[in-house]
């Protein structure tokens, strides 16, 4: 039986993996964030394990990694974090690695999309993101990056537009279910991808901002 888990399960995007995860698999999962027995407790169950703890708490986290066989990072982490978090897999021999960061950070922002994203994000590959994003690379996990665009929410808009690193990335939006099937779906498999750095965004939405703006 697989057993994946989830570091910062408490938000929307670890939430709505979660439920994907539990509705089309069979597999266990290990949910973690800050008061996750609380805020989790609708998944309680017992396919899933809740666990209180920080990411920046080792020792619970080697608890948690301990015999997992994915782990999905929903959450844009800073090196402080990220750093760690790659020991800890490493030791555990846990290989299958998502994580979510964010776009430009190998200046590949183009299109009508560029000048509205840097006013309202900034200058992306002159920040921390960049090095957490390098730290991933120079792993020996198997990785994917997910560099995700302005996030929305719409379940009935779960298609994903992928671009690889080097590629131009030009869309405005996605919907966080589209962002959690995908991870979902990069755990179990059923989305082939490894040791890639991958631009995520919604099909057909090369435009000059995101339409909720």
């Amino acid at each position: 039986m697989a057993k994946y888990l989830i570091l910062a399960a408490t938000g929307q995007i670890g939430q709505m993996t979660t439920q994907d995860l539990l509705d089309n698999t069979d597999a266990d999962l290990v949910l973690y964030g800050h008061n996750a027995e609380s805020r989790l407790s609708k998944f309680a169950g017992d396919r899933v394990t809740l666990i209180d703890g920080d990411l920046k708490d080792t020792a619970t986290l080697k608890k948690a990694i301990d015999g997992v066989d994915g782990v999905f990072l929903a959450y844009v982490a800073t090196p402080d974090i990220m750093k760690p978090l790659i020991k800890t897999m490493d030791e555990a021999g846990v290989k299958r690695f998502i994580a979510m960061s964010v776009p430009d950070v190998y200046q590949e922002v183009a299109g009508p999309f560029q000048a509205w994203y840097r006013e309202h994000t900034g200058l992306v590959w002159q920040t921390n993101y960049v090095d957490s994003v390098d730290a991933i690379e120079n792993s020996d996990l198997d990785y994917v990056i997910l560099r995700t665009t302005w996030l929305y929410n719409d379940p009935s808009k779960t298609e994903v537009d992928v671009t690889k690193k080097g590629e131009s990335f030009k869309d405005a939006q996605i919907t966080r279910e589209a962002v959690a099937k995908f991870a979902a779906e990069l755990l179990t498999g059923k989305q082939d991808y490894h040791r890639e750095s991958l631009g995520i965004g919604e099909p057909n939405t090369e435009w000059t901002k995101p339409s909720f703006y």
